[in-house]
């Protein structure tokens, strides 16, 4: 991967997902959690920390493989300052549009049960509106205007944020 790459894999999801919600959990001692300093098992219960662990696990997998493959199938990355240059429909975009804001979302989700915390539980909510606005207002035209019919075919036929249960593969 490119230094482009990794930087941009860096800035933007670790931002939502790690600085946020150790911010957020900095003045509480019984849930803060910082990446050198995880919550202790004393403060959540167990089943707590492996519920929030699995689901942190899940979207952390989610988000590396959707940048790896706007890396390689898009020659890009996901910053809005270096986009990819080629559509891509493969892996999970096939099911959903925004795969990477619903691995960064299980990834806070994760967190926030893990720590069991309202706080993070709010930055959730607040990120998914914030993700929600900034594509319909701006990503979802610009990519029409990037990749025109190919990506109006991919709108009409792959949801932004429910995932659809069969890959939607593009007419060759």
């Amino acid at each position: 991967m490119s230094a482009r790459a990794q930087l941009a894999s860096l800035v933007l999801p670790v931002t939502a997902a790690v600085v946020v919600p150790a911010l957020i959990t900095l003045g509480d001692p019984a849930r803060s959690w910082t990446p050198w300093r995880p919550a202790s098992a004393a403060s959540a219960p167990g089943w707590r920390l492996a519920l929030g662990g699995a689901v942190l696990a899940a979207g952390l997998a989610l988000v590396a493989w959707t940048i790896a493959l706007f890396a390689r199938r898009g020659r890009g990355t996901l910053a809005p300052w270096d986009p990819p240059r080629a559509l891509v429909v493969a892996g999970p975009f096939a099911h959903v549009r925004n795969p990477m804001i619903t691995g960064v979302a299980a990834i806070i989700v994760g967190e926030a049960v893990a720590l069991g915390s309202r706080g993070i539980g709010l930055w959730l909510v607040v990120f998914l509106i914030v993700n929600h606005l900034y594509f319909v207002l701006s990503e979802e035209p610009g990519l029409a205007r990037r990749f025109g019919a190919e990506y109006e075919a991919y709108r009409r036929h792959v949801p932004r944020w429910i995932p659809r249960r069969r890959a939607w593969r593009p007419p060759r």
